[in-house]
């Protein structure tokens, strides 16, 4: 079965309007787009639609956060409250924070931002919990450290260098023309523009785009090999079924998953994922630089994720810790 038929066999029996993927095999990049960008519309998907990568943001951050370890501005386990305010104020834990407790997820901050004010839940670097507001704080030491705005950063590290010519933090109106519209359970919801660049989520790119980044992870463009190598090794160990954990010690760890520096890990596969969830998209991505190879997934639709197993099978054949424990984790909701 092409990976046309199969994608296209996968969102009809998903109820996802349209998907666009990257897929690289033995080193070798191939598209695949099926289905409407707008259910209401019906205008075609095609490897030049604009979705919104939301968590997939991540690991291109810490690409770009990994060239300035490289070229010495920024040292991963210096307290970035040395460059910014800590971002729980009188709180000695947060003034420890470093960018190696936010990419690994160990910084104790929570997921999301709410009414109340951030507080750190555990001592940095002692165990994992995911952490979107964590990648906010960075931002800001970011943009501290080099004196420009994450975009300037991601252009000149990332975007350019790479040939992202269809990609942002910031929505582009260029990108009104070739957009996939969100959608939940079927409904059409309007378009989310990201009213500024966020390092946890904003990432507006193409499924083509995306590729190029994932076949420079594969190769370690851009990178030394030793930085390239800490990447994709294991820090710690993930909480067993779920990927949020603030209040209390967990009962039990992943045996089989793991963080690296930005990247969610398999650690008998060595392979390297993230995936993305924001209302009516969904996005994952996986490689293996053993096998050269990985795929990249964008979906315009909550059931998004519904793909993901069959098709990571096809591209990377056998069982997939990290598809069982993201089915436990991250709801259609």
């Amino acid at each position: 079965m092409t990976s046309h038929t199969l994608l296209r066999s996968l969102i009809s029996a998903s109820s996802v309007p349209g998907a666009s993927m990257a897929v690289i095999r033995d080193g070798a990049l191939t598209m695949t787009a099926v289905g409407v960008r707008d259910n209401v519309k019906g205008e075609p998907v095609d490897d030049q639609t604009v979705f919104d990568a939301a968590s997939l943001s991540k690991p291109m951050v810490a690409y770009a956060v990994l060239q300035l370890v490289d070229a010495g501005m920024i040292n991963l386990d210096e307290a970035l409250s040395a460059y910014v305010s800590p971002i729980v104020e009188d709180s000695p834990a947060a003034a420890r924070i470093t960018t190696r407790h936010i990419l690994t997820h160990t910084s104790g901050l929570p997921n999301l931002w709410s009414k109340d004010p951030p507080q750190v839940h555990f001592h940095p670097g002692t165990r994992f919990s995911y952490s979107s507001v964590g990648f906010s704080y960075l931002q800001r030491a970011i943009e501290a450290i080099t004196g420009e705005s994450l975009e300037t950063n991601m252009k000149r590290l990332v975007f350019e260098p790479l040939g992202m010519r269809s990609s942002s933090f910031e929505w582009q109106h260029q990108f009104a023309n070739n957009v996939a519209q969100p959608h939940e359970n079927d409904e059409r919801l309007e378009k989310h523009h990201p009213p500024r660049a966020s390092a946890s989520y904003s990432l507006q790119t193409t499924a083509t785009d995306y590729g190029a980044f994932l076949a420079a992870v594969l190769s370690g463009d851009r990178l030394q090999e030793a930085t390239s190598k800490q990447w994709l090794s294991p820090a710690i160990n993930a909480t067993k079924g779920t990927a949020e954990h603030l209040e209390s010690l967990p009962t039990e760890s992943e045996k089989d998953i793991g963080w690296g520096l930005g990247w969610g890990l398999e650690l008998s596969r060595c392979t390297f994922f993230q995936w993305g969830k924001i209302s009516g998209v969904r996005a994952f991505v996986m490689g293996s630089r053993l096998e050269r190879s990985g795929v990249v997934l964008f979906a315009n639709s909550n059931t998004g994720l519904r793909l993901m197993s069959d098709i990571v099978c096809a591209v990377l054949p056998g069982e997939h810790p990290a598809i069982q424990w993201l089915q436990t984790c991250v709801s259609e909701d």
